[in-house]
């Protein structure tokens, strides 16, 4: 299987200094500082690039579940909420995903997104922090 590869630098003190994430690809570089990540200064942040490698996933996975079951999805739209608490910690991961999935009974879809939802390998590697998810069927 792949092996992917990101990598960060970090120069100065916690409060003063900042920093520079860059996906190996070279799609996404950035800088990030104290600001961007425990308040809103700008820049980006681990936990953003964790929600987009949640969300990812998921639309990915939940795709291939539901391929699986002999649906066609037009669309999965998910969005992660990535809870920085107290520590710092990640307490929650909040996932609300749209989609458009033609015939398919509300039901099936809930326990297809639940599946997609503990079995993605990012909610995998992540099983510490709790993960919610809100799943809508559009029609």
């Amino acid at each position: 299987m792949a092996i992917r590869t990101s990598s960060a630098e970090w120069r100065g003190t916690l409060k003063e200094g900042a920093g520079k994430m860059k996906l190996g690809s070279g799609a996404y570089e950035g800088p990030f500082t104290f600001a961007s990540r425990f308040e809103t200064g700008p820049g980006t942040n681990p936990e953003e690039l964790i929600g987009a490698a949640q969300a990812g996933c998921f639309s990915m996975f939940f795709s291939a579940l539901l391929s699986k079951e002999g649906f066609v999805p037009e669309s999965i739209h998910t969005t992660a909420a990535v809870h920085l608490g107290e520590g710092p910690a990640i307490t929650l991961i909040e996932l609300t995903c749209a989609a458009k999935v033609p015939g398919i009974a509300e039901p099936q879809f809930q326990q297809l997104a639940e599946a997609a939802k503990n079995n993605c390998p990012v909610s995998k590697a992540l099983a510490a922090p709790e993960k919610k998810l809100t799943a809508t069927l559009i029609d």
